[in-house]
């Protein structure tokens, strides 16, 4: 009788983890890192769109902001 383990699939560049094999763990990483993306691509587009003084409270220069906007979707 053999036994087998499930090993943790994980989507490269998400956060998301999910432990079991089979084809409904690939999909879910799949959508859970799509859906990291979209939310990265959004932030960063929202950081060009925020003045100065806004950038100064949450501690950013508008050359980080730049910086950060400059980065593929698929880098954290």
């Amino acid at each position: 009788m053999s036994q087998s383990t499930q090993s943790p699939i994980t989507l490269s560049g998400s956060s998301a983890t999910r432990v079991g094999g089979g084809l409904g763990g690939v999909v879910t990483a799949l959508f859970d890192g799509l859906a990291t993306w979209a939310d990265r691509r959004r932030q960063r587009r929202t950081l060009t769109q925020m003045p100065d003084h806004l950038l100064a409270d949450i501690g950013l220069s508008r050359a980080d902001a730049e910086q950060e906007v400059t980065k593929p979707f698929w880098r954290g």
